[in-house]
């Protein structure tokens, strides 16, 4: 009997820790080791000049270990007077529990050292409450660059579910809009894993320092074509608390040099997760902060467009640009049963393409969208890209591409009736059903200051470019394209409507324009190219300034200071804060080089 009861012993024994003890020895490990996610350190992004656009900074999270859902819940309602948690919060955390039960419960992310060092003090009242330190997103350039950048936050259930973020984990962060979203795979590296031990209560007793970790792998850094200096010094003279947008691209490379947008937000804010408070407050304000204007606003181009028309009547051999137009201007002209208007009620006589151009003439451009006809009209538009996106390296805008229609009947599709013969009149000079952003008017005129083409604006330095076939070809001759430039430089020239914005060492050319809004005051635009005086355009820039009213006074002043700031940094010139002729002459500064008429 005694040698039976060794032998089952023995048999146990052996089966225990022989045949069996891997398995005994990975429960022994899940009962007192649990794993903690390592956070990757997403990839640094810098502007042309190596500036730091977006960088990582110590940061605490707070994670709760595994545990029963009654335990769980009771330490989220200790720590909510520390952690300022709501009753929702508490639930959504639970929640996120049940649907991932065997995971750390990720709190919060972003820590302040007030709330770190409460819960350091009060650390035996929180059994199982995990805090590391871990990379925080961090924008230097703040607000300047919001909507550009974009931010991080948590991973939502609903973006757990699509594809691209199959191999994601719940507390998770990720890149919710802008470059930060664009670029999320080259960015967001991948995450490691460590284990800590616990005893029978749940309490972390220690690192577990046999076991390897497996370390997280950092994100890829990210250079950028954007320049932040002009970023910030356009931020800087924006017009306070007015609406809009400016773009600058740099000509033939198509390379975007700055994209403002207005009202902005700090992205620091919302990184990990933002304050309800600040949250309700940027989706209440009708100023709409959120929206990127660059990108995704949509405005009818006004005046802007005259050249457009122009480029589309001389290809199409419609137009002699050294001649005059049948009717002269009057201050409005008769077509069919309606008369339409010029913006200048005494009227502007005869006069060519240049001088129609640097006048802004309505009168002259309905006779030249007559000639062109509707059909002709809408198909060469088209072609240009006015109804598709621009194909920039941001998620904004793949929520818009701009409206305009591509045939007659668009109208009957649209609106339930057919187009007359006189709608060509209104797209002739940038109003009617004609609506673009910001970035697409920018686009086309870099494509304006090269030889007509342009490969699709591109603000990241990618390893794959564009396809140039993507982008604008304006199909124009060199000398169709010098009369256009011609227009474009007697308007900032004496006599001009925006010489007053002109500069004293560059030579700037632009168009003027007002977009007709019916929900109050007419928004100013102005689109502009510029360079040394007698060498080739090196930037091109578009402005609008929401209820701006006049862009020669609101929109084109924006245009020729940052074009002049630019510029002088790029030939080492010193910058100055009086950069416009209006400027000299409003601080009684002496300008020589200005010509009067």
């Amino acid at each position: 009997m005694l040698l039976a009861g060794l032998g089952v012993l023995v048999y146990g024994f052996f089966q225990t820790q022989i045949l069996r003890s891997d398995t005994y020895v990975l429960q022994s490990d899940a009962n007192r080791l649990r794993p903690i996610p390592i956070p990757a350190p997403r990839g640094t992004i810098f502007d042309r000049n190596g500036r730091i656009v977006a960088e990582n900074i110590p940061g605490y999270a707070l994670s709760i270990l595994p545990a029963p859902r009654d335990t769980i819940r009771s330490t989220l309602e200790r720590l909510a007077p520390i952690l300022g948690l709501t009753e929702a919060r508490i639930e959504q955390l639970m929640q996120r529990q049940r649907a991932l039960p065997g995971q750390p419960l990720l709190v919060a992310s972003d820590l302040t050292f007030e709330q770190v060092s409460a819960l350091e003090e009060r650390h035996f009242m929180f059994p199982g409450v995990y805090i590391d330190q871990r990379p925080k997103r961090h924008y230097p350039a703040g607000e300047a660059i919001a909507h550009v950048i974009g931010y991080v936050a948590e991973i939502s259930e609903a973006e757990l579910a699509r594809p691209e973020f199959q191999d994601y984990s719940m507390g998770q962060l990720i890149g919710k809009t802008g470059l930060e979203r664009q670029y999320e795979r080259r960015l967001a590296g991948r995450p490691g894993v460590r284990y800590v031990e616990v005893d029978a209560l749940g309490r972390i007793v220690g690192e577990y320092m046999p076991r390897t970790k497996v370390p997280a792998v950092p994100g890829e850094d990210l250079r950028l074509y954007l320049d932040l200096d002009l970023q910030e010094w356009i931020a800087k003279i924006f017009p306070e608390g007015m609406r809009g947008a400016v773009v600058a691209i740099e000509p033939k490379t198509g390379h975007v040099l700055a994209m403002y947008s207005s009202p902005g937000f700090d992205p620091n804010a919302l990184v990990g997760g933002a304050d309800p408070a600040y949250w309700r407050e940027l989706n209440s304000d009708e100023g709409r902060p959120l929206l990127h204007r660059a990108a995704a606003g949509l405005y009818p181009p006004g005046s802007t467009f005259k050249l457009a028309t122009a480029a589309i009547a001389l290809e199409l051999k419609l137009l002699d640009p050294n001649a005059v137009m049948p009717i002269p201007c009057r201050g409005g002209m008769q077509y069919g049963n309606r008369y339409f208007r010029c913006w200048e009620s005494r009227g502007h006589g005869y006069l060519t393409l240049a001088e129609a151009i640097a006048h802004s003439c309505n009168v002259y451009f309905y006779q030249v969208g007559i000639q062109i006809g509707l059909e002709r009209f809408l198909r060469e538009a088209s072609r240009l890209g006015f109804g598709r996106k621009t194909g920039v390296d941001l998620p904004s805008e793949l929520e818009v591409a701009g409206s305009f229609p591509d045939e007659p009947g668009w109208w009957r599709r649209r609106f339930g009736y057919n187009a007359t013969p006189t709608e060509v009149l209104s797209l002739a000079i940038g109003q009617g059903p004609n609506d673009q952003t910001p970035l697409k008017m920018a686009h086309f005129a870099a494509a304006l200051a090269s030889d007509g083409r342009l490969p699709p604006p591109r603000i990241a330095v990618d390893s794959t470019p564009p396809d140039p076939e993507e982008g604008i070809n304006l199909n124009i001759s060199k000398e169709n394209l010098a009369h256009i430039r011609e227009g474009m430089r007697r308007v900032v020239s004496p006599g001009g409507t925006a010489y007053l914005s002109s500069l004293e060492h560059w030579e700037l050319l632009g168009k003027t324009g007002t977009s007709q809004n019916s929900h109050g005051k007419d928004h100013a635009w102005f689109i502009g190219i510029a360079g040394p005086k007698g060498g080739a355009p090196e930037i091109a820039l578009s402005a609008i300034v929401e209820f701006g009213e006049s862009g020669s006074r609101t929109a084109a002043p924006l245009v020729a200071k940052a074009a002049d700031y630019y510029l002088r940094r790029k030939y080492g010139m010193p910058v100055d804060s009086v950069q416009t002729l209006r400027e000299h002459l409003m601080v009684g500064r002496p300008a020589p080089w200005a010509v009067w008429q």
